[in-house]
């Protein structure tokens, strides 16, 4: 199966700016050169709040931080979610909003390294893998 579409956390694409070589890197690397990243307003808000958070500022300086955003902004296909939004999947309406991102911009995976998402049982069409989980699945397809 290829994998067309997907939603990154916040968490995998933070991981990934922040160390090169982990395996959140490599998905994110792999995933951004094969597939269509897919972002809602309120997931990409995530990620840009999150990003600059002070804890951030010595292993990130601001030109990186803008960078980051600006580019994966640029390459993302972006959904529009109804509002609201739909469902409760899981306890976190923060983790919500990534599965609703999912469902609506058809993505097959949805990548996150928090484990409330990961236990999630979900039906057919989309799966949530972590990093880690992800990368093996890549290699074998």
């Amino acid at each position: 199966m290829r994998i067309e579409r997907v939603v990154i956390d916040t968490n995998v694409l933070i991981s990934a700016a922040l160390s090169a070589r982990s395996a959140p890197a490599r998905i994110v690397d792999c995933l951004l050169q094969h597939a269509t990243l897919v972002f809602s307003r309120p997931t990409f808000d995530e990620l840009e709040t999150r990003l600059w958070r002070p804890k951030f500022d010595r292993y990130l300086d601001i030109e990186r931080r803008q960078r980051l955003l600006h580019d994966l902004a640029a390459i993302a296909e972006w959904v529009t979610l109804p509002d609201p939004a739909g469902a409760a999947y899981s306890r976190d309406p923060d983790d919500d909003v990534f599965i609703h991102t999912a469902l609506h911009g058809k993505a097959q995976w949805l990548v996150s390294g928090d484990r409330d998402l990961l236990e999630l049982p979900l039906g057919p069409g989309l799966e949530i893998l972590s990093p880690a989980q992800a990368l093996e699945r890549w290699r074998q397809d």
